[in-house]
């Protein structure tokens, strides 16, 4: 009997390979990172990440404080201009006349397409309901007392087109999602519910999400992004709780709702940053830019800043979370395993010269690696050269530090600081209780460079257009410069430079007051990571020839 006990236990244990990730402050990241960050078997590993994949299309926290009713604004934003309801928002919000669909909004809105059937790799997904959705990725639909409202999720800002393919995990370029919860903030104050329902023809059930939505963003506070292409989410974060009690569970405090706590630094300066790849997390125990989220599950600890800034009750939100822990488990294998594209996807592989790329390496050795980690090649196996071209190029194993770094290379301030104004968070008894600490930090942290030919325009701030220059003494970079899609790869991208074209090789197309880009305005600074890196006492070290090679190399990684 002790016998079958024994082997019993032995089977449990075998097929049961969870680990539970250590969150702590300083914890060291094993070599190569946490790609498998529960340690699951190969198929449990799977069947997560395709979850994770999917939860991160279609947004999962069903009691959202942000989720306006679907079909009647759908059918407001497609039927004719008649509708005196539709041509009064019109009037409110500016540039929204030209759109014919649904699916117009959500293009302007920075989301993409759903990769195709045919995409594999890094550039597929496993679909909702394994279909193809008509709608574009990162709108989520939830059903809610019997009506459906619609919400955005985690691939709104962290999915990218890149040259036709829609990458999960990269980084939009083009992020609007601050944009529609200012308009719609502005929309929703106005709105009478029963008017909204009379004129398009909303259910009771729908006329409530209408009035739950108006109601929750009363308790949100919201800022502009300084450029197209950045993000203002943590501010909204951290002003949003500025409309709560202290210790932020008094969701409803009518009080605070009217008369915000006022911050010294948010409410006068910028605290922009562009979304953040997946890849990376993988590699590091610390989180965002500047490295300030020091402990707890990242992607936990995100969807719990999301619904701040989407007004939702604390409360409430403790109990999805309590019941949806393998959601939480979901959502951190995908991200955790996220990979990034091959620059050899879109490109000739023979566009990269090897010798120059292995010079690159020794430059990259000497002048960059000491923050950014090593890199092992294939190139550097023995019997390689039977291997092909692309082969050669890829990288075997990432070296990164054990412990995320933050450094001061003096590149643009106001991100860093603004994080001071977030500390607040760390007083919520959901942040103590799942170990959830930020502290604001000095500088920032120099990422892997995993995928960094496809993460254009550069530093946290998208002040730098290309790789060519980043590697120019601030002083030199350009001042302004214009910001375009990456859909032709002969048009759109500089390969020299690895980035965006300048000068007259900017297409036309791109060149609108959106999408310029000017460096000399608050929070949009190019200055910082030259001096004591490849600039000593104000000369350069690197020739001319040694940048080219140095690209090169970094765009195998």
């Amino acid at each position: 009997m002790k016998q079958i006990i024994l082997v019993l236990l032995f089977v449990s244990l075998s097929f049961n390979t969870q680990a539970s990730p250590d969150w702590s402050e300083g914890v060291l990241v094993p070599e190569g990172g946490r790609q498998n960050i529960y340690e699951w078997s190969e198929t449990d590993f799977l069947n997560y990440q395709r979850n994770g994949k999917i939860h991160a299309q279609i947004y999962p926290v069903t009691i959202t404080g942000m989720l306006p009713p679907y079909l009647p604004f759908k059918k407001l934003i497609e039927s004719d201009n008649g509708n005196p309801f539709k041509s009064w928002i019109q009037g409110l919000i500016q540039n929204v006349s030209g759109y014919k669909s649904f699916n117009d909004v959500l293009k302007n809105l920075g989301l993409h397409p759903y990769p195709l059937e045919s995409d594999t790799g890094v550039y597929a997904v496993p679909y909702p309901q394994n279909f193809r959705p008509e709608e574009l990725m990162g709108l989520g639909i939830i059903e809610r007392n019997g009506a459906k409202g619609f919400t955005f999720s985690c691939a709104a800002c962290h999915s990218s087109n890149l040259f036709g393919k829609t990458v999960l995990g990269m980084t939009n370029r083009f992020p609007k999602a601050n944009e529609f919860f200012i308009k719609a903030k502005s929309v929703m104050a106005v709105t009478d519910p029963h008017i909204f329902q009379y004129y398009t023809g909303a259910t009771s059930a729908e006329r409530d999400l209408l009035a739950e939505s108006k109601n929750n963003l009363r308790f949100v506070s919201l800022k502009q992004p300084i450029a197209l292409g950045l993000d203002t989410s943590l501010a909204q974060v951290s002003l949003s709780l500025n409309r709560r009690s202290q210790d932020g569970y008094a969701s409803f405090n009518e009080w605070f709702a009217k008369f915000p706590r006022r911050d010294a630094f948010l409410d006068n300066k910028p605290a922009d940053s562009k979304p953040a790849v997946w890849w990376n997390l993988k590699y590091k125990n610390r989180w965002l830019s500047d490295g300030s989220v020091v402990s707890g599950n990242p992607i936990f600890t995100n969807i719990i800043w999301n619904e701040i800034g989407r007004g939702s009750d604390l409360v409430e939100l403790e109990k999805w979370l309590d019941a949806n822990s393998e959601i939480i488990k979901d959502l951190t294998t995908a991200v955790f395993s996220s990979e990034a594209p091959l620059i050899t996807d879109f490109f000739p592989a023979e566009m990269i010269d090897l010798d120059r790329a292995k010079i690159g390496e020794g430059i990259f050795k000497a002048n960059c690696a000491k923050c950014h980690g090593n890199y092992d090649k294939a190139w550097n196996a023995p019997g390689s050269e039977n291997l092909p071209l692309v082969a050669q190029l890829k990288t075997t194993k990432v070296r990164y530090k054990q412990t995320t770094p933050v450094v001061d290379v003096g590149t643009d301030p106001y991100r860093r600081l603004g994080m001071k104004s977030l500390e607040q968070l760390n007083n919520l008894e959901i942040s103590k209780r799942n170990n959830i600490l930020i502290k604001a930090q000095e500088g920032y942290v120099p990422p892997p460079l995993v995928g960094i030919w496809a993460r254009w325009p550069y530093f946290h701030n998208n002040s730098v257009p290309n790789l060519c220059a980043l590697l120019t003494p601030a002083a030199k970079r350009p001042v302004a410069y214009y910001s375009g899609d990456a859909i032709n790869p002969a048009t759109d991208f500089d390969f020299e430079c690895n980035g965006y074209p300048l000068g007259n090789k900017t297409p036309k197309a791109w060149k609108t007051a959106e999408h310029h880009f000017d460096t000399r305005k608050k929070g949009m600074g190019n200055m910082g990571h030259d001096e004591r890196i490849f600039v000593k006492d104000g000369v350069e070290i690197l020739s001319p020839e040694d940048k080219k090679n140095l690209i090169m190399f970094l765009q195998t990684l």
